[in-house]
């Protein structure tokens, strides 16, 4: 990843746990001194996310953009890229954003934006990913980070995270320790592509 400032704008859409856990990392290993790279904003598709609150408290930039005030996904797509850009990003973070993203958006990010699915990629796309693994008798799940791509949790995979399903599972109790593997992978995932 070339270029002096290496911004990171991350996108949530609500407790933004795995945003601080970035943002934390971001600070914890110097990678404005070592890489020219800092989180600069956050910005969620509800103003009432927590995260936001965090993000403030931080100093960094906390954008609310309402996704219902938008007649069309296109139209909320593009109001979010005209936010986003003002930040002049090397990457877009999804961290928790729950808004499936048009190919538009997708295009205009094309190699900078990434997600992390709460799955071992390919198994599990989409939604409801640990009540999946347990009924489908999983003996492990875990969590993926990935490029993102037209296609819906099929990008190039940058990192994973493995997780023992346990006898007894709920899929809550499942999610919670997947959780705590996707707060040291991402930031991982991320490091490693701004060393690169």
């Amino acid at each position: 990843m070339s270029g002096v400032n290496k911004n990171i704008v991350i996108l949530i859409s609500g407790s933004g746990s795995n945003m601080a856990a970035i943002a934390e990392t971001a600070l914890k290993r110097r990678w404005q001194a070592r890489f020219g790279a800092r989180v600069v904003a956050v910005i969620s598709n509800k103003a009432a996310a927590q995260g936001l609150a965090w993000a403030r408290e931080q100093g960094i930039a906390a954008v609310a953009l309402d996704h219902t005030a938008y007649d069309s996904r296109e139209a909320f797509d593009a109001a979010l890229m005209a936010e986003i850009d003002r930040f002049e990003p090397a990457l877009v973070v999804l961290a928790g954003f729950m808004r499936i993203l048009t190919p538009g958006f997708v295009q205009h990010y094309e190699g900078c934006l990434v997600n992390i699915h709460p799955s071992l990629l390919p198994a599990f796309t989409g939604l409801k990913t640990h009540q999946r693994a347990i009924e489908m008798g999983c003996r492990l799940a875990g969590a993926t980070v990935h490029r993102v791509t037209s296609e819906l949790d099929h990008g190039e995979i940058l990192d994973q995270a493995v997780v023992p399903v346990l006898p007894g599972d709920t899929a809550e109790m499942l999610a919670a320790r997947v959780l705590t593997q996707e707060h040291v992978i991402y930031p991982r995932a991320i490091e490693r592509l701004l060393a690169a």
